[in-house]
C-alpha cells in the first residue's frame, strides 16, 4: 500500500471518528432553547427561555475534572432509575460547569458550579417534566429546581475539558464583556456537548455567563 494511500485511509478514519462521536451522534438529544439575538466576533448572544435541571453540589473536591466526574456519575444514577418512580430520563446537552463564590441551593440542567463548599454540576430535565411532574432523586444530593429564562453570552470552543482551558475561555470571554461595558450576571458557566470519548478537536464546549443588556451595536 503506498503512502499516499494509507495517507487518505488515516484521513478518513479521523473524518468518520467524528461522525461517530462527536456532536453528530448528539444532535438528537435536547437542549436548552434558545435563540441568538446577536453575534459580535466569537462571542455570541442568546436568549434562553426556562427550564428545569436535576443539580448536586461536589464538596472538597481536588479539582474542576474530579468534580464533574462525581456530579456526572450522580445525576447520571438519577436519570437511569434513581428516582422515586424508577424512571428513566432521557439524557440531554450540555452538560454545564460554573465557578460561584457564593453558595447555591442544590437545584438546576447539566451544569456545574464551584460553590463555598465546592462545585455545583446539572442536568437539563426534558421539557415533558414540570416541577410537579419530575421524578424526584433518592439520593438527597440531589434536587430539582427552574432555571429562568435569561440573556446570555457565549464563547464556543474545541479542545479538553480541563480548568486550565475552562479559565482561559472565561478570561476571553469576561474581557470581551468588559470592552463593551456589559456587566455580567452571576458566575461564568461551562457547558460540554459532546461524549468523553469524542476528539477533542472535534468537541463544542462554551462558556457562557448571564448579562444585564446587549452590547451597542445590537440595540
Amino acid at each position: 500500500m503506498s503512502r499516499a494511500l494509507k495517507l487518505v485511509l488515516v484521513i478518513g478514519a479521523v473524518v468518520l471518528a467524528g461522525l461517530v462521536y462527536t456532536g453528530v451522534s448528539f444532535m438528537g438529544l435536547e437542549q436548552p432553547d434558545y435563540r441568538v439575538v446577536f453575534a459580535d466576533g466569537g462571542v455570541e448572544y442568546r436568549q434562553y427561555e426556562p427550564y428545569l435541571v436535576s443539580e448536586t453540589v461536589i464538596e472538597q473536591a481536588d479539582n474542576y475534572k474530579a468534580a464533574g466526574n462525581e456530579g456526572f456519575r450522580r445525576l447520571f444514577r438519577y436519570i437511569t432509575g434513581g428516582n422515586t418512580g424508577k424512571n428513566k430520563i432521557a439524557m440531554t446537552v450540555p452538560v454545564a460547569q460554573t465557578a460561584s463564590s457564593e453558595k447555591i441551593a442544590m437545584t438546576a440542567p447539566v451544569q456545574q458550579t464551584e460553590a463555598a463548599k465546592g462545585w455545583r454540576v446539572a442536568f437539563m430535565l426534558p421539557t415533558q417534566y414540570t416541577l410537579e411532574t419530575a421524578p424526584q432523586p433518592t439520593d438527597s444530593r440531589v434536587s430539582i429546581r427552574e432555571v429562568p429564562g435569561r440573556l446570555t453570552a457565549v464563547l464556543r470552543y474545541s479542545g479538553r475539558w480541563t480548568q486550565r482551558n475552562y479559565a482561559r475561555k472565561q478570561a476571553e470571554l469576561l474581557a470581551a464583556l468588559r470592552k463593551e461595558g456589559i456587566t455580567p450576571v452571576g458566575e461564568v458557566q461551562s457547558a460540554l456537548y459532546n461524549a468523553p470519548y469524542t476528539p477533542p478537536f472535534l468537541r463544542r464546549n462554551e462558556v457562557l455567563v448571564e448579562i444585564d443588556r446587549l452590547p451597542a451595536a445590537a440595540r
